[in-house]
């Protein structure tokens, strides 16, 4: 049985939280799967004009880290270990996140922000990046999600 259409969540604000659901959207719109992002809550970071630019990667009780809590919790290791990481995905040809928001969009995906998030956070289409086709309810995303997978990261 082969999947015709998968729908992300992106619900965390971090270069962990985004990076993933991104490349799993641009494996399956490379396989030809028809791909959907909800942004909500702090994902919406990934598609706000102010912060798509400045996301970092979680230090303070991040396992994968393998650093004790209080050394992530330490003034500057945030920026230096998203600068780290920054350097590493670019030997690897992985775009910074507001070109890979680009290039997703570019190959047909979806890409959705919560009305409920973004009435908490008093966000407007205006403040998103134009790459997001619609600001919706989660009724509408379950419309669009119907028929396929839905993957929360």
């Amino acid at each position: 049985m082969s999947m015709e259409k998968i729908s992300i969540i992106v619900s965390k604000g971090s270069l962990e939280g985004i990076y993933p659901a991104l490349i799993m959207a641009n494996g399956a719109r490379a396989e030809g799967i028809e791909a959907n992002l909800f942004f909500t809550f702090f994902g919406l970071d990934a598609v706000s004009t102010k912060r798509s630019g400045h996301v970092k990667i979680g230090a303070v009780g991040n396992p994968g880290l393998h650093l004790a809590t209080f050394i992530g919790a330490l003034p500057g290791v945030s920026g230096l270990m998203t600068r780290y990481m920054a350097r590493k995905m670019d030997r690897l040809d992985i775009p910074p996140i507001p070109e890979f928001i680009e290039m997703i969009s570019d190959t047909g995906a979806g890409l959705y922000a919560c009305k409920a998030a973004c009435d908490l956070f008093g966000l407007t289409k205006d403040d998103l990046v134009p790459q997001v086709k619609d600001i919706i309810t989660v009724g509408e995303f379950y419309e669009i999600a119907e028929g396929g997978q839905i993957v929360y990261t």
